[in-house]
């Protein structure tokens, strides 16, 4: 009987809390999970985050989670992680014909660069919680549930989406365009 107390208050304390899973085990700093240096990534996209313009100038120069989330603002406008029209898919075929990710890479996006440089930044659960309820942008939003998606443990990735799988929030460009159609 005394087990069932302790973990119903382990749950309660985790549903009341909302900054992610086991918030008291490792206070504000997030486990990391996977590959230290690779944030898990593919190694073609992390190859051509690393060999960017974009990454190795403009993103070098912010050195705060605030001035990253400011550039999440205003330069991503999409979170695949290729740019339109940038990869070459001539001659594919089968699975490797330009839909999974892999093939010739091509120009990778600026929203996936963003998320590397957050990883650079090793962020606290603070901020993590931070980018996923922010109110301005779905795509700061989106880069943030990347982030669990690729730095957290597989078993907590339930308990980081679970408060948001019923979220309705639809970024207004997308209902203008379905609206006119």
């Amino acid at each position: 009987m005394a087990n069932n107390t302790v973990a119903g208050n382990q749950q309660q304390g985790q549903a009341v809390n909302k900054i992610g899973p086991n918030p008291g085990k490792h206070g504000n700093n997030l486990p990391l999970w996977g590959n230290e240096k690779t944030m898990n990534l593919n190694p073609m996209v992390l190859t051509n985050v690393l060999s960017s313009p974009y990454f190795k100038v403009q993103l070098y120069e912010l050195k705060t989670y605030h001035e990253v989330v400011d550039e999440i603002y205003f330069k991503v406008t999409h979170v695949e992680p290729w740019e339109k029209g940038s990869r070459k898919t001539a001659g594919q075929t089968g699975m490797c014909g330009g839909v999974r990710g892999v093939g010739t890479g091509g120009i990778v996006s600026t929203a996936f660069c963003l998320l590397y440089k957050l990883f650079t930044l090793k962020m606290t659960r603070k901020q993590v919680m931070g980018l996923i309820t922010h109110n301005d942008s779905p795509y700061i939003r989106a880069l943030g549930f990347m982030y669990i998606r690729y730095t957290q443990p597989p078993a907590d990735l339930v308990d980081w989406y679970d408060g948001f799988l019923d979220d309705e929030e639809v970024d207004s460009n997308q209902v203008d365009e379905t609206s006119q159609g």
